[in-house]
């Protein structure tokens, strides 16, 4: 069902230059659907004194220029302002399809620390985790926590568990994590609470690319297995 009357629920301050307009405080993929493409329209008004919009899962924050002359007052009514103007444009889905990404996934043991905890939890053996997370069709519903990090939603729900309980100091580039109902892949070595269930060969975040992260919001994503031999030939 279209969301024709989604309401900003708050609208909060991010120092005095940004505001976070929030529609959802859970999780809702309809709620994220919508967030993606008012995020779209918002951008396409190419609006000056707004110098960045970023779709999170619930809502989308506006980076905004509190000096420029078009702001005329409190940043934060132009905010809610331009959010309502755009809310009464219609925010039909694009005709053009979302890109689609093929991400090559190693679920061996030594790439998957966390796997045989999860078959624990959740009654299946590590070959079904496996088989069920790379079955799955996923759509990125935010980048956040770091630079690259994509929130993927679709996950099956048989492989919902909790994050764990002791975060690692450290987790490797590349590995594929899962906690609730979102699977994530690490763009590079950094700290993370999520079960790995196994890693990607693919470079996630390079910054000296035209396009630093291989993920977008909005971005269909679908992993497939490999054997730890492929895993090594690819790996750059």
């Amino acid at each position: 069902m279209a969301r024709t009357t989604l309401r900003p629920l708050a609208i909060i301050p991010l120092g005095d230059c940004a505001a976070y307009i929030e529609f959802s405080d859970k999780l809702d993929l309809e709620v994220n659907a919508v967030v993606q493409r008012l995020a779209t329209v918002i951008q396409a008004r190419e609006l000056s004194w707004i110098r960045d919009v970023v779709p999170a899962l619930g809502g989308l924050a506006l980076h905004i220029d509190p000096d420029h002359p078009g702001v005329d007052g409190d940043s934060l009514q132009w905010a809610a302002n331009i959010v309502n103007e755009c809310l009464k444009e219609s925010l039909v889905e694009s005709k053009k399809m979302p890109r689609l990404l093929d991400v090559p996934v190693c679920y061996a043991p030594e790439f998957a620390p966390d796997i045989e905890e999860v078959a624990n939890r959740t009654g299946l053996s590590a070959e079904e985790v496996a088989r069920r997370h790379a079955a799955g069709d996923y759509r990125v519903l935010m980048i956040g926590f770091a630079p690259g990090h994509a929130y993927i939603g679709g996950l099956d729900e048989k492989l919902s568990v909790p994050r764990r309980a002791s975060p690692r100091a450290l987790v490797a580039a590349g590995a594929v994590a899962i906690a609730n109902d979102q699977t994530v892949v690490y763009p590079y070595a950094i700290s993370g609470g999520w079960s790995v269930i196994g890693r990607t060969p693919l470079t996630i975040f390079d910054a000296g690319r035209a396009e630093p992260s291989l993920f977008a919001t909005g971005d269909r994503v679908r992993f497939h297995a490999i054997s730890k031999e492929e895993f090594l030939e690819m790996q750059v």
